[in-house]
């Protein structure tokens, strides 16, 4: 056993890994329990080199100025609820889906705090309608149509659903382009809402070929990094070079690096 010989020498900091946090989402399974799914936290310590701590979507188990004092970023991840409508100025029985308001608070509160600290904040579909509605932005289901999933969350085969792909196209001279080195990239887009109205003082990365979508967004406010996708890059990390890139550029930002 090691002997604990108090804080750590200044070249052991230097040394860490950096620490980010991944937001889970409330789900019940026989009773309620936080749910971050394996697939968005093993690219961040596969691939952008992070060591990763699970942050609660309960409100009152979660400070969010010392939390973004201690993380050195954050991932908004994917889940099967949506933005609660209310968040985005729309009525509360508009956008139907699954809900979750612990998840929006917390999502908007720490991302709000994250930025305002000049830390990096990533999303993952619904984690890039989150930023978008912190932005001021709003929703939409009637952007999608149905056409971003087929059938619902419980219908079949759950992986299934992730077999449905579409081209984007990257914006010239954007974040993503330049990470990849490509125009046009083939994305697995599994979702019941996007952007209607962007927020302000967010660019668009990204738009769906087919229906124009907005698929990607990027800012660069209080010298933070903010970077969301609307398809799933954890699903195909280790066959995409566009998935890989994603997680890279969290790497190199939580290292002080910038997407910009």
């Amino acid at each position: 056993m090691t002997r604990w010989t108090g804080a750590a020498t200044m070249g052991e900091a230097r040394a860490r890994k950096p620490l980010i946090g991944v937001l889970c989402c409330n789900e019940v399974a026989q009773r309620p329990v936080q749910v971050a799914a394996s697939r968005f936290v093993a690219p961040l310590a596969r691939v952008s080199d992070a060591c990763v701590l699970l942050v609660p979507a309960i409100p009152e188990a979660c400070d969010a100025r010392l939390l973004a004092c201690q993380l050195d970023g954050l991932l908004l991840t994917g889940s099967r609820s949506n933005v609660a409508p209310t968040r985005y100025g729309a009525s509360s029985d508009c956008g139907g889906g699954a809900l979750d308001h612990d998840r929006d608070e917390v999502a908007l509160t720490l991302a709000d705090a994250m930025i305002e600290a000049g830390k990096p904040v990533f999303g993952i579909c619904r984690g890039l309608q989150e930023l978008n509605v912190l932005f001021g932005g709003t929703l939409s289901g009637e952007r999608c149509c149905g056409r971003h999933l087929r059938g619902g969350w419980d219908d079949g085969d759950y992986a299934a659903l992730f077999d449905h792909r579409h081209d984007v196209r990257l914006t010239d001279g954007g974040v993503l382009a330049r990470a990849t080195g490509a125009r046009r990239l083939s994305v697995r887009s599994v979702h019941e809402q996007a952007i209607d109205r962007l927020g302000g003082g967010l660019h668009v990365e990204a738009l769906a070929s087919d229906d124009g979508v907005i698929e990607a967004i990027a800012a660069r406010p209080c010298g933070a990094d903010v970077l969301a996708v609307q398809w799933h890059p954890e699903w195909d990390v280790d066959s995409s070079p566009g998935s890989q890139a994603f997680f890279t550029l969290i790497g190199q930002a939580l290292r002080g690096g910038t997407t910009a």
